[in-house]
């Protein structure tokens, strides 16, 4: 039998590198998140300052769409992030599943490994008693 401890270190480096890939895209989507909310603060605060105005600001109109253009690209981020947030946790479950099933076969090897193991030393021990009771027997029989 062979050992399966350098596969099941591959997959547990694997699976280590996809959630850390996760981990990057959801610190993404946060930044992202967060980046909509400062576009949503700064709009709000050009706005008030545009209503105490005697005058609406020249070109503000264009601003604003330029604003909401931004947050529509950043949200059509953000989903895409989704996307792939959904995805590599999908490849996370199956990366831990394959790495289980590795695992549980290794653990049933040295489970048989140790009886197998175990037997022997039981068969050792009984020919090793059986050898010293014909010596003995044998012994007693000259005496």
């Amino acid at each position: 039998m062979t050992d399966l401890q350098p596969l099941i270190r591959l997959h547990r480096w694997q699976l280590d590198e996809k959630r850390r890939a996760l981990a990057e895209l959801e610190a993404l989507s946060d930044r992202l998140h967060e980046q909509v909310g400062q576009l949503d603060e700064e709009l709000a605060r050009e706005q008030a300052f545009a209503a105490q105005a005697a005058e609406p600001p020249q070109g503000f109109g264009a601003y604003t769409q330029a604003m909401l253009d931004r947050k529509s690209r950043l949200n059509e981020s953000i989903e895409e992030v989704r996307q792939q947030i959904a995805t590599s946790r999908d490849q996370i479950a199956e990366a831990f599943q394959e790495l289980k099933r590795f695992e549980l076969v290794q653990e049933d090897r040295d489970r048989r490994e140790a009886a197998r193991r175990k037997r022997r030393e039981t068969q050792t021990y009984d020919e090793i008693g059986t050898s010293r009771h014909h010596r003995r027997k044998e012994a007693g029989a000259t005496d």
